[in-house]
């Protein structure tokens, strides 16, 4: 419950103002993780078609893999760490894909079958792809979040709080207009009274 006072009045006015002033960053932040959103997705649907271009290329010598030699492969692309690093978009850590750190190859390259370089390349290449999609997918969440929450800020502005602080400054506004007519009429009755019985005096 306001209350219908001038001192009320100055309040709302001011709250309005802050509101009105800060609407437009919170819809500028808004547009800037909705695209975002899309360039995030974007990019997770290119990386989709190179990891299913290169695993078609990679099972096409995938017989290669049993050969006897084909266990130092393995090793070689073991995942050791995937290292992100977070950027800062839209007041919002964002992770984004740094490198992959593999475990080093101890085989001995003329001792090994001629695809096998080949073949450790390729699978590198895939696991960083899915490495990538991975944090990709990490970073499209984190900005979806963010874009919710910043949705549900620009309706409480939008449809809540200003549209309030508006009917409250219209309310207290006419009950201190009626209270104003009301002193002026009652001001106009007193002064004619007084003029009645000055003249019943005379």
């Amino acid at each position: 419950m306001i209350k219908l006072t001038k001192t009320e009045l100055r309040v709302q006015q001011n709250r309005l103002t802050q509101l009105r002033k800060y609407l437009p960053t919170l819809q500028l932040k808004k547009m800037l993780l909705q695209a975002e959103v899309i360039q995030a997705q974007q990019e997770i649907q290119v990386l989709n078609s190179a990891f299913k271009a290169l695993e078609k290329k990679i099972s096409s010598f995938s017989s290669l893999f049993s050969d006897k030699q084909a266990f130092d492969l393995f090793p070689s692309v073991k995942v050791l760490e995937t290292k992100k690093i977070f950027e800062n978009i839209a007041g919002v850590d964002i992770p984004v894909f740094d490198k992959i750190i593999f475990q080093e190859s101890d085989y001995f390259l003329l001792d090994s079958p001629v695809w096998l370089d080949s073949a450790i390349a390729s699978l590198k290449e895939l696991i960083e792809i899915k490495e990538r999609r991975i944090v990709g997918e990490e970073k499209k969440r984190a900005l979806e979040k963010e874009l919710r929450e910043v949705s549900i800020r620009v309706n409480l502005f939008e449809k809540i709080l200003i549209p309030r602080a508006q009917q409250n400054i219209k309310k207290i506004k006419i009950f201190l207009g009626d209270q104003l007519l009301a002193a002026v009429c009652q001001a106009k009755v007193s002064k004619k009274k007084i003029l009645k019985r000055a003249q019943q005096l005379l």
